[in-house]
């Protein structure tokens, strides 16, 4: 499903949006004290008043905009009206502005997002025609990569294993002429990516590794790394049934930076970008790895393995290996990676890792200016004798339970030494629950908040 507004030539109706305290100026000014007393209709945010006409048709609406304290328990507040209005074109004519108004844009287009592909679903009938000034190409855009990450994420396991996120991939490399090479089964081996192939051998559908490289060689080099994890099992250590359950979704950080590569060639941007995701399937079989292995990574040092549920990190560690040695001005790494990230943080708001201070300032305030929720969180040296097995290099699962989201961003920092900027992204790309402009399901998380980055640290 594309996203799209109105076209300008349509005829729209007005949209008044409306804070408690402005709720009698803009009565009296639309001259309807009368009719939003009858309706004992308050402003209150998430709620709208229609506004009909002598002959009973929609004159103009108001959208309840509460208190600036109500608005910052959540976001997107739009998408509430432009998922309930009858069908027709509206505009916002008055009470926004700057990026307020840019982000209620945003978050109707949001709102458009539908899953059907297993179940038909009504579409959203309310068209936004877009307010002067607005950049509506951008913000399409942005919801054209969101909603291709909802749509990978909410993809079950039996249509988006490691084959069909290939093909996701390489129609999207076809899509912006990107090149790609693509590494798979045993060949894994033979070209130096042992731990990749020993997390996905067990799986009917092998093991691989995506690489797609976009722009001009000259320009600075951004490279993206997502787990692909396509289902969880959790190996041999097999995780119990409500641990399962939603283990589609841990191919999420794949997932996202296919949105977010999305983004980035649809807007051309001057940078050279490289996509780099580890594609398997951690099930149960015969050759499964196990407990106590010790496997020898990319990059040569030695890991112990003391719980086949911990096997993202492992993937990972040969990608982010393989993405190190091309020496990136500036690697990003996203992964659905621990539970401890969300018992931290919960689901709506994404922990990063980067040893930079400046980089995590920028990360910060795209976050507040993009409305896309992150928070810092320290590589804490101290703690790297937690992930240093006696019998190997790094333990892939430090005993004791203990900073579990920062022991696996230390175990990924340790594959990283060449690239002068790396941030590490711990995602839970879900939605427990239906929210304006995002219902339950596949979550587009740091994407639009690293698009602003990038497009601001190479502009």
């Amino acid at each position: 499903m594309i996203p799209a507004f109105a076209k300008k030539s349509e005829t729209a109706i007005p949209i008044h949006v409306v804070e408690s305290h402005n709720l009698k100026s803009i009565s009296i000014e639309l001259n309807v004290e009368d009719w939003i007393h009858i309706n004992q209709f308050q402003a209150a945010l998430g709620k709208f008043l229609i506004i009909p006409n002598d002959n009973g048709s929609i004159s103009s609406v108001l959208v309840g905009w509460g208190s600036e304290a109500s608005r910052s328990r959540g976001r997107f507040h739009m998408g509430v009206a432009a998922a309930q209005l009858p069908k027709g074109t509206y505009e916002i004519i008055s009470g926004l502005s700057g990026k307020d108004l840019e982000h209620a844009h945003l978050a109707w287009i949001l709102s458009s997002y539908c899953f059907d592909r297993y179940k038909k679903k009504p579409i959203q009938s309310a068209k936004l025609k877009a307010s002067k000034g607005i950049n509506t190409k951008r913000i399409l855009i942005e919801a054209e990569g969101d909603f291709l990450t909802r749509d990978l994420v909410n993809t079950p396991t039996n249509d988006m294993g490691p084959d069909a996120l290939e093909k996701a991939f390489c129609d999207l490399a076809k899509k912006h002429n990107a090149n790609t090479n693509i590494i798979k089964g045993d060949n894994l081996l033979n070209q130096n990516f042992p731990m990749i192939h020993a997390v996905g051998r067990a799986s009917d559908q092998e093991p691989r590794l995506l690489d797609m490289q976009w722009g001009e060689n000259n320009n600075p080099k951004v490279t993206l790394v997502g787990k692909g994890v396509c289902f969880d099992t959790g190996g041999l250590n097999i995780k119990p049934t409500a641990s399962m359950s939603l283990m589609k979704k841990d191919m999420g950080g794949s997932a996202t930076v296919l949105g977010l590569a999305h983004m980035i060639m649809s807007l051309n941007l001057k940078i050279n970008l490289r996509v780099i995701i580890p594609a398997v399937e951690n099930s149960i079989s015969s050759n499964s790895f196990r407990p106590q292995d010790i496997l020898i990574s990319r990059k040569g040092m030695s890991i112990e393995i003391n719980h086949t549920d911990a096997e993202g990190r492992l993937i990972l560690a040969d990608a982010l290996s393989l993405a190190d040695e091309d020496v990136p001005d500036l690697l990003i790494c996203n992964a659905t990676l621990t539970g401890a990230a969300r018992v931290a943080l919960g689901p709506d708001m994404p922990p990063y890792f980067t040893d930079d201070d400046q980089l995590a300032n920028q990360i910060q305030n795209a976050s507040l200016e993009n409305v896309d929720p992150l928070w810092r969180m320290p590589f804490w040296t101290p703690y790297e004798s937690f992930i240093e097995p006696e019998v190997a290099d790094l333990d892939n699962a430090p005993k004791g339970g203990f900073a579990g989201a920062i022991t696996a961003a230390l175990f990924l920092r340790r594959f990283v030494e060449k690239a002068k900027y790396f941030v590490h992204f711990d995602l839970f790309a879900w939605a427990p629950v239906s929210k304006p402009s995002q219902s339950q399901g596949g979550a587009c998380q740091s994407a639009r908040a690293m698009l602003s980055v990038i497009e601001k640290r190479y502009e």
